[in-house]
């Protein structure tokens, strides 16, 4: 494990852990609604039918088709529980040029810089903070939110530090420390040859719920999530592309991907039924939209690693089988509306039951 439990945290650091996940709540919140609420409404308002995301692609190892769709909301942002060290900038490129500075954010046309700016508006505590955010998100590459150094004992504050944060980590690198992690390796890619190091490439993919190989913000993101494990904090990574329509979100816990889906009125009468709720209540909280007789959901699935993709216990080497399984589809649930207080998240099997 490479975070700090909250039992080996100070007291110090134990609320800044409370503080980190509340806001990442909220960050959570947010980047749905962006990801794939918006998304949604974008293909509407060009009516243009939306390309749902066939449940059978929420499978470990499936496949999907490659088509990129530009209405969909695409974005990568990384979420650091702590700051990260000057000495990382080798491979995750966040330097004084790319700071979210007035001057810096006035060079790019992306972002307009009004003379009234408010420069606290990339703190998460800003009233601002996410209309700034989404004058951001548009822009390639990743946005950074970290930790503020220290103002004074016991005051921890996270902002934007940097946008158009790249992430130069090779893929052979990250697969490398995966399986020196795993003990499928004991110190290089290539130690059991050319064939074995293609394998276990194929499989940092799939520890990630991804096919292999996918590019741009999919792959800079799953590479971010392995390289940040060097620093003992949590992180979380957030990514939308237009190919996936989907936002997942990588975090000490692993994989979660969240899709829209359409329920008919069978289904969301039973839904309704089995959550013992009614189904005015039930479209209330958790309908984002309504499809002629159907309605539109946000559908999340969690994914739990097999003991193939944890350390052995034993802590010898071991080979790697490249037809084992390495996730299961853990939980899955409608979850509710932005902003919707006081209903939870509901457990509902969509996935193979299709």
């Amino acid at each position: 494990m490479y975070w700090r439990r909250r039992d080996e945290l100070s007291l110090s650091d134990r609320l800044r852990r409370s503080y980190y996940i509340l806001l990442r709540d909220e960050l959570d919140q947010y980047l749905i609604d962006k990801a794939l609420t918006e998304s949604y409404g974008n293909f509407v308002s060009k009516n243009i039918p939306y390309p749902f995301v066939e449940l059978k692609e929420l499978k470990p190892r499936a496949r999907s088709p490659k088509i990129e769709y530009e209405h969909q909301n695409s974005f990568l942002v990384m979420f650091i529980e702590d700051t990260i060290p000057e000495s990382y900038k080798k491979y995750i490129r966040f330097f004084d040029s790319n700071k979210t500075t007035v001057t810096n954010l006035s060079r790019t046309k992306a972002f307009p810089v009004e003379p009234t700016f408010d420069r606290t508006q990339k703190y998460l505590d800003s009233v601002h903070f996410f209309d700034y955010l989404n004058g951001l998100l548009p822009m390639d590459y990743a946005l950074l939110i970290q930790r503020e150094p220290k103002i004074q004992e016991g005051v921890n504050r996270y902002s934007i530090s940097h946008f158009h944060v790249r992430v130069d980590w090779p893929i052979t690198e990250a697969a490398e420390d995966l399986g020196r992690m795993l003990r499928y390796i004991s110190k290089d890619l290539y130690e059991k040859g050319d064939k074995y190091a293609e394998d276990l490439q194929k499989k940092f993919f799939e520890y990630y719920c991804l096919q292999d190989m996918v590019g741009g913000r999919r792959t800079a993101a799953i590479v971010a999530a392995q390289y940040l494990r060097r620093i003992p904090c949590l992180s979380t990574i957030y990514v939308a592309s237009t190919e996936s329509r989907s936002l997942i979100q990588l975090t000490e816990r692993g994989v979660s991907k969240v899709v829209l889906v359409k329920l008919n009125d069978k289904e969301v009468s039973s839904l309704a039924e089995a959550n013992a709720m009614s189904v005015i209540e039930l479209n209330k909280n958790y309908r984002i939209a309504k499809q002629g007789r159907s309605g539109v959901f946000l559908f999340q699935t969690r994914y739990a690693y097999s003991s193939h993709a944890l350390p052995p216990e034993d802590g010898k080497l071991r080979d790697l089988k490249p037809e084992t399984y390495w996730l299961s589809v853990e939980l899955q649930q409608i979850l509710p509306k932005a902003k919707v207080w006081s209903h939870p998240p509901l457990k509902c099997n969509l996935i193979y039951t299709q």
